[in-house]
């Protein structure tokens, strides 16, 4: 049963200036507190896509199919550096532009060889391997990964509420597990926070992004120092809150820029402002 208050805050995506939005709050025992917009509708995910192609990380690692130290990716970089972002490769291409674990440099190329590295392992392709490890037992039927394990995935909020609730209370991961990837990995290291700018303590877990102290941020300035999630260049957000014990997801079909800067945190601030006492 949804909450009215939680209803009403998401209602601002209305007048979001897109042609179409949707969002959803989920509580930590899964239950919907809240929605707007349909629902349904399948997105581009862009690079909400890693948190997902993450956990199916970790569940390969759990199984023994992947090793956090194994060698992949340059020279001295491991699993654990492509999931961090301290691998050193380049945004979009496979340039090395530092020398792993001395940068935070988000990159899609690393997420792209995380997908290959699993993809040698397994003898499966990726997008199999995150479809019976993650999407079908989370009964996520609206999500397929087409493309790139680091932005090619499409789904809906509907499905996104039921990865926010594994998030909120694993059961396909061990609680252990989530914890280690949803704390800061390699602490302290600067780097650039896409669209936000230069961040002195450029905070990630291993495929989440952790607010801690970043200024500005795309979450809002209520959200705790823990909350860990991601956002999308085609217009999306999921954000997990541990200290509220609340996921918010919000997806549009407008590519982000300056209007996403203003519109988020203060959706962010109205859904945790309505949240049930």
């Amino acid at each position: 049963m949804s909450d009215q208050s939680v209803s009403a805050a998401l209602e601002g995506i209305a007048h979001w200036p897109v042609e179409h939005a949707a969002a959803a709050v989920v509580g930590h025992d899964g239950v919907r507190l809240g929605s707007a917009g349909a629902t349904t509708r399948r997105y581009r995910l862009a690079s909400v896509t890693k948190p997902l192609c993450a956990y199916a990380a970790l569940l390969a690692l759990e199984e023994g199919a992947l090793e956090l130290e194994q060698p992949a990716g340059p020279d001295g970089a491991t699993v654990h550096d492509l999931l961090a972002h301290t691998a050193g490769y380049d945004f979009a291409s496979r340039d090395v532009k530092a020398a792993p674990r001395t940068r935070r440099i988000y990159s899609n190329a690393g997420f792209e060889v995380l997908g290959e590295t699993l993809e040698s392992a397994t003898g499966i392709t990726f997008s199999d391997y995150l479809d019976q490890a993650v999407l079908q037992p989370l009964g996520m039927s609206s999500t397929t990964l087409e493309g790139s394990p680091a932005a090619g995935a499409i789904s809906t909020v509907d499905d996104l509420e039921k990865f926010a609730a594994e998030l909120l209370s694993p059961r396909l991961a061990a609680a252990s597990s989530l914890a280690e990837a949803t704390s800061v990995h390699f602490a302290n290291l600067p780097g650039v926070l896409p669209g936000y700018g230069r961040q002195h303590n450029n905070a990630w877990g291993l495929g989440f992004e952790i607010k801690v102290d970043k200024e500005p941020h795309w979450t809002s300035p209520r959200n705790s120092p823990d909350t860990f999630g991601h956002f999308g260049q085609s217009g999306t957000f999921l954000w997990v809150d541990p200290a509220a014990q609340v996921a918010c997801i919000a997806l549009a079909d407008r590519d982000f820029g300056q209007w996403a800067i203003d519109a988020w945190p203060p959706l962010s601030t109205a859904v945790l402002e309505a949240l049930p006492s």
